[in-house]
């Protein structure tokens, strides 16, 4: 049984000890992606993937016998651009999407994408809102205000107004990091990690999620069914034990479990 006590990593910076020791013999690593595997950008587009962290998540998922998945707002396509040429297991769109191995198929769990008169709505809500950007994720939809912080009074009014017709669909708003998404109700990053951890190579084993954001909490608080561990990054989400300064530190501990030296 191998497990990594990791007892230097990190200490101090968020005023905690190291993080939870792994064994990574049953672990399966699950993460989200923006804010915590990568630092944010004022797009979604301008991430940049940093150092040899590709290198890390691959020799990891070798370490954990595969069940190594991105959990993720993005899209799966918009992960395999991401990470090409790397692809990975994963849960994208928070949960619309599955795929339990780095080149199976995909499987749809949100049911009908959103439809085109919302869609329609929402592109008229974010034009009017100069510096908004829209992102469609066919399932979900999101609005980023991270470039113009200061339409977001007038934006979440204006969403507002439309979500009588919005829940007519069956669709909630969530509010994220510097963005409102729409989604379908039911959707969420925890209703996905169930699922995930129904197929091989996940199945059996105890799922390690890390996230940074209030769409993470859904994953987080599934975790105990599966006696799962969980953390979170920037600040303490509910249900996590151990709280990571920022991506950087998520990175070094991650190249820690995998044995790579370096920066990532």
């Amino acid at each position: 049984m191998r497990v990594n006590t990791l007892n230097n990593c990190l200490n101090g910076k968020t005023g905690e000890g190291p993080p939870p020791p792994i064994d990574l013999a049953r672990a399966a690593l699950l993460l989200d992606v923006d804010g915590t595997l990568i630092d944010v950008a004022p797009t979604p587009d301008a991430v940049v993937v940093p150092g040899n962290l590709r290198d890390v998540l691959s020799h990891l998922r070798e370490c954990v016998d595969g069940a190594l998945a991105l959990i993720s707002g993005r899209s799966l396509d918009g992960l395999d651009a991401l990470f090409a040429p790397l692809s990975f297991a994963g849960v994208g769109s928070h949960g619309a999407e599955l795929r339990s191995t780095p080149k199976g198929k995909s499987e749809i769990l949100a049911g009908e994408p959103l439809s085109k008169g919302t869609v329609k709505t929402l592109q008229t809500i974010a034009k009017a809102h100069c510096g908004v950007l829209m992102e469609d994720k066919h399932y979900a939809l999101a609005l980023h205000y991270r470039r113009v912080p200061e339409v977001e009074a007038a934006l979440a009014a204006a969403l507002a107004q439309h979500m009588p017709g919005f829940e007519k669909e069956g669709l909630e708003l969530l509010r994220g990091k510097e963005n409102f998404e729409i989604r379908r109700r039911g959707i969420n990053k925890g209703a996905g990690l169930i699922a995930l951890m129904k197929h091989a190579p996940f199945r059996g084993r105890q799922p390690v999620f890390i996230g940074d954001d209030t769409t993470d909490e859904d994953a987080l608080q599934v975790l105990p069914e599966f006696g799962g561990t969980g953390m979170s990054v920037g600040r303490r989400l509910r249900g996590a034990s151990h709280v990571f300064a920022g991506p950087s530190d998520v990175r070094a501990w991650l190249a820690m479990l995998a044995g790579k030296d370096g920066a990532v």
